[in-house]
């Protein structure tokens, strides 16, 4: 199918030679066309341009977009979306004064979340899942990174995976997936820490390989969840089958997992709520994507990551939802950016960049998403009619996506 897009107000993130990432002052930029044109071919981006220079393409649709922002669809780096069932009782017990962490050590929060994963069957996880996923679609995601980490035990892990697997083949859209089997200790081995990081280690991550169900290993390094020398554990095992780094690091505390991080080419560290000049200087003249998560700081009510810290470094920083049953029971992107914007002091532009370009190199997808260029996947936001794209997370309240486009398709 061949879709014209026409009459564009603003065109953005359009990107003639495309970059893997932005970083530092660049994030400032996000290229911009003024009434222009975008035509889709088949599931990919064939051509663009100003309206004065249409070619004369033969569609077999033509969209008017007067008025309206198109953009890349948002590229979130960071969910937990399969998992059964929520947390909302744990959400009251905040209100009343418990703590994350209290609430944690009383057998609430990822062990809360296992129990009832281990409980349910995969077609009704799938189910679940796949209801998320729909939502987020149509909230402007286009591609997206899944962790398992809500099972605990080999078979609870892998249903996640495969879970995840079944929702890539059957919308269609980027999916990438991470084995976060150390996630938290499971009650079984509360008295034997060694016991289950060599299951993960012996057992879960040889199986996950053998199944094909993850392209990236993940820890949550963290006091009260893995230390810096457990999670390498984890991370040597998975890079020996050919399993990418991602990391939880600086939640709640500064323990070093940034340096782990680094150590083993992270693809990206994710959350850094907390972050030491010691972590930013480690991250400079690396390859790995700091990764904030406003959504998840917003919903606990902890520091939001230092993004001025971070850009004003030089560094890049991407920008994801944390989607999960605990923390962060959200995945609108839209709210991500906003949030961004209204606390963490990023300009519209580098949260759009931090959302899109870099959202996709934190999942390794810079060669087909994040940017308007010839040849990558047509995933793509159009809103409705705005004043310009510093609208979106101005007026944060407001779903202003008019449609979404995937894979060519509108959704």
């Amino acid at each position: 199918m061949k879709v014209l897009i026409r009459n564009i107000k603003q065109l953005l993130q359009v990107r003639d030679n495309p970059v893997r990432k932005v970083s530092g002052k660049e994030m400032k930029t996000l290229p911009v066309l003024e009434n222009a044109f975008l035509f889709i071919d088949g599931d990919h981006i064939a051509d663009y341009g100003k309206m004065e220079d249409l070619p004369n393409h033969e569609s077999d649709e033509i969209i008017d977009a007067s008025g309206r922002v198109v953009m890349p669809a948002w590229c979130d780096s960071h969910t937990h979306i399969v998992y059964a069932g929520n947390r909302e009782q744990e959400f009251v017990d905040r209100i009343n004064g418990l703590t994350y962490e209290e609430i944690a050590n009383r057998g609430g929060g990822i062990l809360n979340s296992a129990k009832k994963l281990q409980d349910t069957p995969e077609e009704e996880l799938y189910k679940q899942s796949a209801k998320r996923l729909e939502e987020v679609m149509t909230l402007g995601t286009g591609a997206i990174e899944i962790k398992s980490g809500y099972g605990l035990t080999p078979d609870a892990e892998l249903k996640m995976l495969r879970v995840a697997k079944k929702l890539k083949a059957n919308y269609g859209i980027p999916v990438k997936a991470t084995f976060l089997g150390a996630h938290a200790i499971p009650a079984t081995y509360r008295n034997d820490r060694k016991g289950y990081i060599d299951l993960i280690i012996n057992e879960m991550i040889p199986a996950v390989a053998r199944e094909g169900l993850a392209e990236y290993v993940d820890a949550f390094c963290e006091k009260g969840y893995f230390t810096t020398e457990e999670t390498e554990r984890v991370l040597e095992a998975g890079k020996a089958f050919g399993l990418i780094p991602k990391i939880h690091v600086n939640q709640f505390h500064a323990i070093g997992g940034v340096q782990v991080g680094v150590k083993h080419n992270a693809l990206s560290v994710d959350h850094l709520e907390v972050m030491r000049e010691e972590d930013i200087k480690v991250l400079k003249g690396t390859e790995t994507m700091p990764v904030a998560l406003p959504s998840c700081s917003y919903f606990l009510s902890i520091p939001y990551t230092p993004a001025r810290q971070i850009i004003d470094a030089g560094l890049p920083l991407a920008l994801a939802t944390d989607y999960n049953p605990g923390s962060t029971p959200s995945g609108n992107m839209n709210f991500v950016v906003a949030t961004a914007c209204i606390k963490m002091r990023m300009t519209p532009e580098e949260a759009i960049n931090a959302a899109t370009i870099n959202g996709a190199y934190a999942m390794g997808l810079s060669d087909t998403c994040g940017s308007i260029s010839r040849g990558k996947k047509a995933n793509l936001i159009i809103t409705g009619e705005i004043p310009g794209y510093a609208y979106l997370p101005y007026a944060f309240g407001s779903n202003h996506i008019e449609r979404v486009i995937l894979n060519g398709k509108l959704i």
